[in-house]
């Protein structure tokens, strides 16, 4: 059976606000990713299609759970971050709770982040330094170290 194919869905299935649902299919040509890394995301808790036959049918929240997650880790989120941000979307806790979780991890994401620029800019000043000898060597006409 082919994912390309709109199921027919009980009404029951459908979402409350925005009826459309979506295939596997679909999504990953939306979000240029492959199924398997769809199911991957649904083996971790951080979508839930329903089934309609042996076809996986997700709904507008699923889209935009998944939509979220690529978000996470276009910023370097670990999938556990994301999924407490996610679930925390689908919550009634309140916006300002999520808003202040959400800061927290962008906070220290941003301190570990620059952590790394400043290792990175330690070996790049190194590898500079190095480069400058080994050219002042050959320069000398002296190759070795």
């Amino acid at each position: 059976m082919s994912n390309d194919s709109r199921p027919a869905v009980p009404a029951a299935a459908a979402p409350e606000g925005n009826g459309r649902l979506f295939t596997i299919t679909e999504l990953a040509a939306e979000f240029d990713i492959t199924p398997r890394a769809i199911r991957f995301y649904e083996d971790m808790g951080l979508l839930e299609p329903a089934r309609a036959g042996r076809n996986r049918v997700y709904t507008h929240r699923d889209r935009t759970r998944l939509k979220l997650t690529l978000r996470g880790k276009r910023l370097g989120l670990t999938l556990q971050e994301i999924k407490q941000l996610v679930d925390m979307y689908d919550a009634s806790s309140g916006a300002e709770s999520q808003l202040r979780a959400f800061l927290a991890v962008l906070q220290q994401h941003r301190s570990q982040l620059e952590q790394q620029l400043d290792d990175i800019e330690v070996t790049l000043a190194e590898i500079s330094q190095h480069e400058e000898r080994c050219l002042s060597l050959l320069a000398e006409g002296k190759p070795g170290l």
